[in-house]
């Protein structure tokens, strides 16, 4: 994870990113050699790969999109299928450029730095795979003690939060919504604050306390390493951290990875 200040970048998000700069500058190498048309077809290679991409993450978890269409068109909160946006970026380049002398030079850019991206975050999300650190104590609003070691056995959720935090306060009435109802248990634990100042908040946002810890000295957040919030993890019944997603998290992220943790 990369952290500026109040600004956390999944790393994943930015290899990606690094990945779109990379083929845009090879295209603009490789465009001064063979003229303008390289260029126009990289970025429609580009646009047609991201629809896709977005597209694809839709069509798979549709039941989540269904009951809030608009949540679509909020590509911030993540929620790209990578092959088949490479794929159809990778027919798109092929298609346009089949007549030119370019398409060996744009065909080998373009596959050295899909292989390099996916490597790499394949590598990062190796990384993520790894035990949820033991001993991390959290209180309920009322005070009790919960220990994470006594859910060892069964999967759960982890999304650590804050009131001040704005994604935090987007994300927060649909993670109430699922924690009342879903099948994996979802913790939503503050971080750093008292419980009188978040019963206010959730009152003025007409939020129920039930699911809520509080990690009131962070120790929690610095043993897992969470860098910035909200920052939300998958543990599975054996204790590992399976996923892990910093930023807002969107219903079908949630569900997703829950249906990951039941398998």
């Amino acid at each position: 994870m990369i952290s500026l200040g109040p600004l956390a970048l999944a790393l994943e998000r930015l290899i990606a990113i690094l990945g779109i700069f990379a083929f845009l500058a090879a295209t603009s190498l490789i465009g001064r050699r063979h003229g303008k048309p390289v260029e126009t077809s990289a970025w429609i290679a580009l646009f047609a790969g991201l629809l896709v991409a977005r597209f694809a993450f839709v069509a798979q978890n549709w039941p989540a999109f269904a009951a809030e269409p608009a949540a679509i068109l909020y590509i911030w909160q993540g929620g790209f299928a990578p092959l088949p946006g490479l794929a159809a970026a990778g027919i798109v380049l092929i298609l346009s450029l089949r007549k030119t002398r370019a398409l060996p030079a744009m065909g080998a850019a373009f596959a050295g730095i899909a292989l390099a991206s996916l490597a790499a975050t394949a590598l990062f999300l190796a990384s993520v795979q790894r035990p949820l650190p033991p001993d991390i104590v959290l209180h309920s609003l009322a005070g009790d003690a919960n220990a994470l070691d006594d859910r060892k056995g069964k999967p759960f959720v982890i999304n650590l939060w804050a009131t001040w935090c704005g994604p935090c306060q987007r994300e927060m009435p649909m993670l109430v919504e699922e924690a009342s109802r879903a099948p994996v248990p979802i913790l939503l634990v503050n971080q750093g604050e008292e419980p009188a100042q978040v019963r206010a908040w959730l009152a003025r946002q007409g939020l129920t306390p039930a699911h809520i810890l509080l990690d009131r000295d962070q120790r929690a957040a610095a043993a897992i390493g969470s860098a910035g919030l909200p920052t939300t993890l998958f543990v599975d019944s054996e204790g590992m951290i399976r996923e892990l997603h910093v930023g807002e998290l969107s219903r079908a992220a949630l569900l997703a990875g829950m249906r990951k943790l039941e398998k």
